[in-house]
Formats: C-alpha cells, structure tokens, sequence
C-alpha cells in the first residue's frame, strides 16, 4: 500500500461527509428522529457523521505530510494504513454504539489505531 492511497481515501471520506449529512438532513427536522436532539443515538450518529470529514482531513494532512517531506519506508506503509483502518472503523463503531451502547470496548478499534498512526507519523518527521 503506498501512501497515495490516503489521497483517494481522504476525500472519499469527505465525499461521504457530504452524502451522510444529505441523508441526515432529510430527517432532521423531526423533532423527535432517533430520539430527540439530545438523544444518544442522534448524537452517535452525528459523530459518524462527523468522523467522514474528520478522518478524511487527517489522511488529507498525512498525504500531504509525506509528499512534502519525501518520506517512505515501511513506517509510512504501516501509519498509512492505520489511518485507514481508524478512518473506517470510527464511523463503524459510531452506528454500532448508536444501536448498542454497551458495544462501547469497540472504540479501541479506531482509537489505537489513529493514535498508532499519529505516533507513527511523529516518529517519521
């Protein structure tokens, strides 16, 4: 995998961002979608939503990290890939939390990996 790959993922997220929040607003306006504004689920879903653009951006920000920089090597195979792996299981764990709470251990997933990725991508600069 060579880190171009977190260019396309980047704003496919972003892409997705967009077409989450399309969806999302269809129905917002119900005053009581998903439970109500401040319900749980709303806001897991809200997060999900969110974590496109986010996560898009962070793989955006690491592409553009390494071509600046000219790094490669098989530390920016493996941050690249933790990017990715944090960028799709966030949205993931967001809706699956959204249905069942107590799923919450599943957030490591994402978590560790962007922090690997991050630690990863530091130790590279």
């Amino acid at each position: 995998m060579h880190a171009g790959i977190n260019l396309l993922f980047g704003w496919l997220w972003i892409l997705l961002g967009f077409v989450t929040g399309m969806v999302m607003g269809m129905f917002f306006h119900g005053e009581n979608w998903l439970g109500g504004y401040g319900s749980f689920m709303r806001r897991m879903y809200r997060l999900g939503h969110i974590s496109f653009f986010g996560l898009g951006t962070v793989n955006l920000l690491f592409w553009g990290t390494i071509l600046l920089l000219s790094l490669n090597g098989p530390l920016v195979e493996l941050a690249s890939a933790s990017f990715i792996v944090g960028g799709i299981t966030m949205p993931i764990c967001c809706l699956i939390m959204a249905h069942c709470p107590k799923a919450h251990l599943l957030f490591a997933v994402p978590v560790l990996s962007l922090i690997t990725a991050a630690v990863f991508t530091l130790i590279l600069i």
